[in-house]
Protein backbone atom coordinates (compact mmCIF):
# COMPACT_ATOMS: atom_id res chain seq x y z
CA UNK A 1 0.00 0.00 0.00
CA UNK A 2 1.46 3.70 -0.89
CA UNK A 3 1.72 6.02 2.24
CA UNK A 4 -1.31 8.02 2.94
CA UNK A 5 -0.96 11.30 3.86
CA UNK A 6 -4.06 12.79 5.80
CA UNK A 7 -2.15 15.57 8.11
CA UNK A 8 -2.59 18.69 5.88
CA UNK A 9 -3.99 20.55 8.63
CA UNK A 10 -0.47 20.07 10.46
CA UNK A 11 1.78 20.84 7.25
CA UNK A 12 0.88 20.69 3.63
CA UNK A 13 4.14 19.43 0.66
CA UNK A 14 5.31 22.35 -0.84
CA UNK A 15 4.13 22.66 -4.35
CA UNK A 16 6.76 21.76 -7.20
CA UNK A 17 5.31 24.67 -8.95
CA UNK A 18 6.12 27.34 -5.34
CA UNK A 19 9.88 25.46 -5.41
CA UNK A 20 10.33 26.54 -8.69
CA UNK A 21 9.54 30.15 -8.32
CA UNK A 22 11.57 30.03 -5.15
CA UNK A 23 14.77 28.12 -6.56
CA UNK A 24 16.55 31.47 -7.92
CA UNK A 25 16.19 33.20 -4.52
CA UNK A 26 18.43 30.43 -3.27
CA UNK A 27 21.24 31.40 -5.98
CA UNK A 28 21.66 33.73 -8.48
CA UNK A 29 19.24 36.62 -7.00
CA UNK A 30 20.44 35.82 -3.54
CA UNK A 31 20.64 40.31 -2.50
CA UNK A 32 19.49 41.64 0.67
CA UNK A 33 16.25 43.43 -0.11
CA UNK A 34 17.02 46.48 1.78
CA UNK A 35 20.07 47.12 -0.05
CA UNK A 36 20.24 49.63 -2.82
CA UNK A 37 22.36 48.34 -4.92
CA UNK A 38 20.89 46.25 -8.30
CA UNK A 39 21.31 42.67 -6.57
CA UNK A 40 19.34 44.45 -3.56
CA UNK A 41 16.43 46.07 -6.14
CA UNK A 42 16.40 42.60 -7.61
CA UNK A 43 15.09 40.99 -4.41
CA UNK A 44 12.89 43.86 -3.36
CA UNK A 45 11.14 43.61 -6.62
CA UNK A 46 10.25 39.28 -5.52
CA UNK A 47 9.45 40.73 -2.27
CA UNK A 48 6.63 43.21 -3.88
CA UNK A 49 5.30 41.12 -6.56
CA UNK A 50 4.52 38.59 -3.51
CA UNK A 51 3.06 41.54 -1.21
CA UNK A 52 0.58 42.01 -4.26
CA UNK A 53 -0.85 38.86 -4.94
CA UNK A 54 -1.05 37.86 -1.43
CA UNK A 55 -3.17 41.22 -0.60
CA UNK A 56 -4.93 40.17 -3.99
CA UNK A 57 -6.18 37.23 -2.55
CA UNK A 58 -7.38 39.03 0.75
CA UNK A 59 -8.31 42.13 -0.53
CA UNK A 60 -6.11 44.38 1.00
CA UNK A 61 -3.75 46.60 -0.09
CA UNK A 62 -0.43 45.54 -0.50
CA UNK A 63 1.08 48.12 2.08
CA UNK A 64 -1.40 46.61 4.93
CA UNK A 65 -0.03 42.99 4.39
CA UNK A 66 3.46 42.87 6.51
CA UNK A 67 5.41 39.36 6.02
CA UNK A 68 6.76 37.35 9.30
CA UNK A 69 8.27 33.95 10.52
CA UNK A 70 4.63 32.09 10.38
CA UNK A 71 1.56 31.66 12.22
CA UNK A 72 2.80 32.19 15.86
CA UNK A 73 4.92 35.14 14.82
CA UNK A 74 1.80 36.90 13.62
CA UNK A 75 -0.43 35.94 16.16
CA UNK A 76 2.07 37.07 19.23
CA UNK A 77 2.69 40.31 16.92
CA UNK A 78 -1.34 41.12 16.48
CA UNK A 79 -2.01 40.74 19.78
CA UNK A 80 0.92 41.72 22.10
CA UNK A 81 1.11 44.61 19.36
CA UNK A 82 -2.71 45.85 19.63
CA UNK A 83 -2.41 45.37 23.44
CA UNK A 84 0.55 47.59 24.09
CA UNK A 85 -0.13 50.12 21.35
CA UNK A 86 -3.73 50.48 23.00
CA UNK A 87 -2.75 50.28 27.01
CA UNK A 88 -3.74 54.23 27.35
CA UNK A 89 -7.57 52.96 26.44
CA UNK A 90 -8.15 50.09 28.67
CA UNK A 91 -6.59 46.47 29.50
CA UNK A 92 -9.47 44.36 28.42
CA UNK A 93 -8.64 41.26 25.61
CA UNK A 94 -11.50 39.10 24.80
CA UNK A 95 -10.70 35.58 23.08
CA UNK A 96 -12.36 31.94 23.09
CA UNK A 97 -11.55 28.77 25.07
CA UNK A 98 -10.89 27.21 21.56
CA UNK A 99 -7.74 29.26 20.16
CA UNK A 100 -4.59 28.12 18.86
CA UNK A 101 -1.71 28.34 21.93
CA UNK A 102 -0.47 30.58 19.88
CA UNK A 103 -3.17 33.07 21.06
CA UNK A 104 -3.87 31.67 24.55
CA UNK A 105 -0.24 31.29 25.80
CA UNK A 106 0.18 35.17 24.29
CA UNK A 107 -2.72 35.88 26.58
CA UNK A 108 -1.60 34.60 29.39
CA UNK A 109 1.74 35.89 29.20
CA UNK A 110 -0.26 39.58 28.69
CA UNK A 111 -2.23 38.33 32.06
CA UNK A 112 1.13 38.52 33.59
CA UNK A 113 1.71 42.14 32.20
CA UNK A 114 -1.56 43.76 33.91
CA UNK A 115 -4.24 43.45 31.22
CA UNK A 116 -7.32 41.51 32.04
CA UNK A 117 -8.11 38.52 29.78
CA UNK A 118 -11.64 37.13 29.33
CA UNK A 119 -11.76 34.11 27.83
CA UNK A 120 -15.23 33.00 25.96
CA UNK A 121 -17.05 29.47 25.98
CA UNK A 122 -18.09 27.58 23.16
CA UNK A 123 -20.72 25.28 22.50
CA UNK A 124 -20.65 21.73 22.54
CA UNK A 125 -19.90 22.15 18.26
CA UNK A 126 -17.25 25.04 19.30
CA UNK A 127 -19.10 27.86 17.67
CA UNK A 128 -18.40 31.26 19.59
CA UNK A 129 -21.44 33.00 20.32
CA UNK A 130 -21.27 36.67 19.25
CA UNK A 131 -23.92 37.70 21.82
CA UNK A 132 -21.78 36.54 24.60
CA UNK A 133 -18.27 38.89 22.89
CA UNK A 134 -21.43 41.40 22.59
CA UNK A 135 -21.91 41.05 25.94
CA UNK A 136 -18.36 40.92 27.33
CA UNK A 137 -17.15 44.27 25.67
CA UNK A 138 -17.00 46.76 28.16
CA UNK A 139 -15.23 50.31 27.76
CA UNK A 140 -11.97 49.38 29.08
CA UNK A 141 -11.80 46.34 25.60
CA UNK A 142 -8.78 46.92 23.32
CA UNK A 143 -8.74 43.88 22.00
CA UNK A 144 -10.88 40.84 20.48
CA UNK A 145 -9.13 37.81 19.06
CA UNK A 146 -11.16 34.98 17.89
CA UNK A 147 -9.94 32.19 15.19
CA UNK A 148 -11.42 31.99 11.91
CA UNK A 149 -11.74 28.22 11.73
CA UNK A 150 -10.20 26.04 14.14
CA UNK A 151 -7.01 23.81 13.66
CA UNK A 152 -8.56 20.36 15.48
CA UNK A 153 -12.64 20.13 14.72
CA UNK A 154 -12.10 22.12 11.70
CA UNK A 155 -15.57 24.61 12.94
CA UNK A 156 -15.82 28.14 11.24
CA UNK A 157 -16.69 30.69 13.67
CA UNK A 158 -18.68 33.56 12.46
CA UNK A 159 -16.00 36.15 12.18
CA UNK A 160 -18.16 38.82 9.95
CA UNK A 161 -20.61 38.78 12.71
CA UNK A 162 -18.14 39.42 15.32
CA UNK A 163 -16.01 41.52 13.27
CA UNK A 164 -19.26 44.03 12.58
CA UNK A 165 -19.56 43.95 16.36
CA UNK A 166 -16.17 44.80 17.25
CA UNK A 167 -16.05 47.54 14.48
CA UNK A 168 -19.63 49.28 15.79
CA UNK A 169 -17.93 49.28 19.43
CA UNK A 170 -14.71 50.69 18.20
CA UNK A 171 -12.94 47.72 18.82
CA UNK A 172 -9.33 46.22 17.56
CA UNK A 173 -10.28 43.05 15.81
CA UNK A 174 -7.98 40.20 15.31
CA UNK A 175 -8.50 36.61 13.71
CA UNK A 176 -6.19 33.86 13.23
CA UNK A 177 -6.82 32.35 9.93
CA UNK A 178 -3.77 29.89 9.64
CA UNK A 179 -6.39 27.08 8.84
CA UNK A 180 -8.96 29.11 6.73
CA UNK A 181 -6.19 31.15 4.18
CA UNK A 182 -6.22 29.65 0.84
CA UNK A 183 -8.94 27.33 1.84
CA UNK A 184 -12.33 29.55 2.23
CA UNK A 185 -13.20 32.27 0.01
CA UNK A 186 -12.92 35.52 1.58
CA UNK A 187 -11.43 39.29 2.02
CA UNK A 188 -10.62 41.08 4.77
CA UNK A 189 -13.39 43.69 4.69
CA UNK A 190 -16.12 40.93 4.53
CA UNK A 191 -14.24 39.38 7.94
CA UNK A 192 -14.58 43.53 8.97
CA UNK A 193 -10.89 42.83 10.73
CA UNK A 194 -8.16 44.61 11.68
CA UNK A 195 -5.31 42.39 11.73
CA UNK A 196 -5.16 38.40 10.70
CA UNK A 197 -2.61 36.05 10.50
CA UNK A 198 -1.75 33.31 7.98
CA UNK A 199 0.90 31.21 7.01
CA UNK A 200 2.24 29.73 3.90
CA UNK A 201 2.92 25.85 5.03
CA UNK A 202 -0.96 25.40 5.42
CA UNK A 203 -1.55 26.70 1.30
CA UNK A 204 1.64 24.21 -0.42
CA UNK A 205 3.84 26.92 0.50
CA UNK A 206 7.47 26.78 2.84
CA UNK A 207 7.99 26.59 6.49
CA UNK A 208 8.90 29.84 7.92
CA UNK A 209 7.06 32.43 5.84
CA UNK A 210 3.97 33.85 7.07
CA UNK A 211 2.02 37.30 6.94
CA UNK A 212 0.20 39.57 9.27
CA UNK A 213 -2.43 41.88 8.01
CA UNK A 214 -2.91 45.15 9.38
CA UNK A 215 -5.41 47.33 8.49
CA UNK A 216 -4.21 51.04 7.81
CA UNK A 217 -4.89 52.99 10.71
CA UNK A 218 -4.59 50.24 13.27
CA UNK A 219 -2.90 51.27 16.36
CA UNK A 220 -0.03 48.65 16.93
CA UNK A 221 3.26 48.43 18.44
CA UNK A 222 6.10 46.49 16.69
CA UNK A 223 6.68 43.35 18.35
CA UNK A 224 10.74 42.68 16.72
CA UNK A 225 13.18 45.62 17.43
CA UNK A 226 16.33 46.01 14.90
CA UNK A 227 15.81 47.54 11.25
CA UNK A 228 13.31 49.36 9.38
CA UNK A 229 12.58 46.53 7.34
CA UNK A 230 8.34 46.54 6.82
CA UNK A 231 8.19 50.12 7.27
CA UNK A 232 9.25 49.33 10.72
CA UNK A 233 6.53 47.32 11.72
CA UNK A 234 8.61 43.74 11.47
CA UNK A 235 12.50 44.59 12.26
CA UNK A 236 14.74 41.37 10.44
CA UNK A 237 16.10 40.65 6.57
CA UNK A 238 13.07 39.57 4.63
CA UNK A 239 12.91 35.78 4.10
CA UNK A 240 12.97 36.16 0.44
CA UNK A 241 12.96 32.49 -0.56
CA UNK A 242 10.13 31.93 1.29
CA UNK A 243 7.74 35.32 0.59
CA UNK A 244 8.54 34.57 -3.05
CA UNK A 245 7.34 30.97 -2.21
CA UNK A 246 3.97 32.14 -0.31
CA UNK A 247 3.06 34.68 -3.11
CA UNK A 248 2.94 32.14 -5.26
CA UNK A 249 1.11 29.33 -3.04
CA UNK A 250 -1.65 32.17 -2.33
CA UNK A 251 -1.83 32.57 -6.39
CA UNK A 252 -1.89 28.80 -7.00
CA UNK A 253 -4.62 28.39 -3.92
CA UNK A 254 -6.97 31.74 -5.24
CA UNK A 255 -7.16 29.97 -9.01
CA UNK A 256 -8.76 26.59 -8.08
CA UNK A 257 -10.32 27.36 -4.37
CA UNK A 258 -14.14 27.20 -5.22
CA UNK A 259 -13.09 23.94 -7.12
CA UNK A 260 -10.96 22.79 -4.38
CA UNK A 261 -13.04 23.23 -1.40
CA UNK A 262 -16.28 21.49 -3.47
CA UNK A 263 -13.95 18.40 -4.14
CA UNK A 264 -12.21 18.24 -0.88
CA UNK A 265 -16.25 18.80 0.99
CA UNK A 266 -17.45 16.00 -1.26
CA UNK A 267 -14.67 13.63 -0.02
CA UNK A 268 -15.32 14.91 3.65
CA UNK A 269 -18.75 14.34 3.55
CA UNK A 270 -18.34 10.78 1.75
CA UNK A 271 -15.59 9.46 4.61
CA UNK A 272 -17.67 10.76 7.58
CA UNK A 273 -20.81 9.18 5.69
CA UNK A 274 -18.61 6.26 5.54
CA UNK A 275 -17.10 6.18 9.00
CA UNK A 276 -20.81 5.82 10.41
CA UNK A 277 -21.82 2.86 8.81
CA UNK A 278 -18.64 0.95 9.69
CA UNK A 279 -18.22 2.11 12.82
CA UNK A 280 -20.52 1.85 15.73
CA UNK A 281 -19.73 3.81 19.16
CA UNK A 282 -18.42 7.37 17.22
CA UNK A 283 -18.67 10.54 17.41
CA UNK A 284 -17.92 13.41 14.77
CA UNK A 285 -16.16 16.39 16.91
CA UNK A 286 -17.18 20.05 15.47
CA UNK A 287 -19.86 21.67 13.61
CA UNK A 288 -21.59 19.06 11.39
CA UNK A 289 -21.34 21.45 7.96
CA UNK A 290 -20.00 24.95 9.20
CA UNK A 291 -16.30 23.13 9.11
CA UNK A 292 -13.28 23.51 7.13
CA UNK A 293 -13.93 21.58 3.61
CA UNK A 294 -10.78 19.17 4.58
CA UNK A 295 -12.04 18.73 8.09
CA UNK A 296 -13.02 15.51 9.84
CA UNK A 297 -12.19 15.23 13.75
CA UNK A 298 -14.27 12.03 15.33
CA UNK A 299 -13.72 10.32 18.58
CA UNK A 300 -14.16 6.11 19.37
CA UNK A 301 -15.54 4.59 22.38
CA UNK A 302 -13.19 2.10 24.33
CA UNK A 303 -10.11 3.53 22.57
CA UNK A 304 -6.74 5.05 22.87
CA UNK A 305 -6.49 7.89 20.05
CA UNK A 306 -2.66 7.74 20.62
CA UNK A 307 -2.80 3.76 19.75
CA UNK A 308 -5.04 4.82 16.44
CA UNK A 309 -2.04 6.88 15.38
CA UNK A 310 0.37 4.34 15.86
CA UNK A 311 -1.26 1.46 14.25
CA UNK A 312 -2.21 3.38 11.13
CA UNK A 313 1.40 5.07 10.95
CA UNK A 314 2.28 1.10 10.76
CA UNK A 315 0.12 0.88 7.89
CA UNK A 316 1.29 3.52 6.09
CA UNK A 317 -1.82 6.37 6.93
CA UNK A 318 -0.84 9.41 9.10
CA UNK A 319 -3.06 11.46 10.79
CA UNK A 320 -3.16 13.67 13.83
CA UNK A 321 -4.55 13.16 17.34
CA UNK A 322 -6.56 15.61 19.81
CA UNK A 323 -4.65 14.68 22.42
CA UNK A 324 -0.87 16.00 22.98
CA UNK A 325 0.95 13.04 24.18
CA UNK A 326 4.37 13.17 25.75
CA UNK A 327 6.53 10.39 27.17
CA UNK A 328 5.10 11.26 30.76
CA UNK A 329 1.64 12.35 30.44
CA UNK A 330 -1.46 12.25 28.15
CA UNK A 331 -2.99 16.09 28.30
CA UNK A 332 -6.64 16.32 26.51
CA UNK A 333 -7.15 18.43 24.12
CA UNK A 334 -8.11 21.92 25.55
CA UNK A 335 -10.67 22.00 22.03
CA UNK A 336 -12.52 18.84 22.82
CA UNK A 337 -12.68 19.96 26.64
CA UNK A 338 -14.19 23.31 25.69
CA UNK A 339 -16.85 21.27 23.22
CA UNK A 340 -17.85 19.86 26.78
CA UNK A 341 -16.25 16.12 25.58
CA UNK A 342 -15.95 13.31 28.17
CA UNK A 343 -12.82 11.70 28.97
CA UNK A 344 -13.30 8.79 27.38
CA UNK A 345 -14.28 10.43 23.75
CA UNK A 346 -11.77 13.06 24.00
CA UNK A 347 -8.76 10.54 24.58
CA UNK A 348 -10.16 8.47 21.64
CA UNK A 349 -9.80 11.16 18.83
CA UNK A 350 -8.61 11.25 15.76
CA UNK A 351 -8.23 14.20 13.19
CA UNK A 352 -8.02 13.44 9.31
CA UNK A 353 -7.32 16.48 7.24
CA UNK A 354 -7.79 16.18 3.60
CA UNK A 355 -5.63 17.68 0.79
CA UNK A 356 -4.81 18.60 -2.96
CA UNK A 357 -2.79 15.61 -3.24
CA UNK A 358 -5.91 13.24 -1.46
CA UNK A 359 -7.28 10.67 -3.78
CA UNK A 360 -10.81 8.75 -3.62
CA UNK A 361 -8.77 5.63 -3.42
CA UNK A 362 -7.18 7.16 -0.49
CA UNK A 363 -10.84 7.49 1.18
CA UNK A 364 -11.48 3.71 0.29
CA UNK A 365 -8.53 2.31 1.84
CA UNK A 366 -8.79 4.11 5.16
CA UNK A 367 -12.60 3.60 5.65
CA UNK A 368 -11.54 -0.08 4.96
CA UNK A 369 -8.15 -0.10 7.04
CA UNK A 370 -9.76 2.06 10.60
CA UNK A 371 -12.65 -0.14 11.31
CA UNK A 372 -10.02 -2.70 11.95
CA UNK A 373 -7.92 -1.14 13.74
CA UNK A 374 -10.51 0.01 15.96
CA UNK A 375 -11.58 -3.70 16.25
CA UNK A 376 -8.44 -4.70 16.99
CA UNK A 377 -7.98 -1.71 19.57
CA UNK A 378 -11.28 -2.58 21.29
CA UNK A 379 -10.26 -6.53 21.65
CA UNK A 380 -7.46 -5.42 23.88
CA UNK A 381 -9.44 -2.95 25.75
CA UNK A 382 -11.14 -3.63 29.24
CA UNK A 383 -13.28 -1.47 29.43
CA UNK A 384 -15.32 -2.41 25.61
CA UNK A 385 -14.83 -6.31 26.87
CA UNK A 386 -17.02 -5.42 29.99
CA UNK A 387 -19.61 -3.59 27.37
CA UNK A 388 -19.82 -6.74 25.37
Amino acid sequence: MHPIYMDYAATTPTDKRVIEAMLPYFGEMYGNPSSLHAFGQEAKAAVEEAREKIASHLGAEPAEIVFTSGGTESDNFAIKGAAYANRMKGDQIITSAVEHPAVLETCRFLEKEGFRVTTLPVDGEGLVDPDAVADAITDKTILISIMHANNEIGTIQPIAEIGKLARERGVCFHTDAVQSFGQLPFTVDELHVDLLSATAHKLYGPKGAGLLYIRKGTRISPFMHGGEQENGRRSSTLNVPGIVGFGKAAELAGASLVEEAARLTAMRDRFIRGLFDRLDGIRLNGHPTRRLPNNINLSAEHVEGEGMILSLDMLGIACSTGSACSSSSVETSHVLTAIGLSHEYSHGSLRFSLGRYTKENDIDTVLETLPQVVGRLRSLSPHHAGRQ
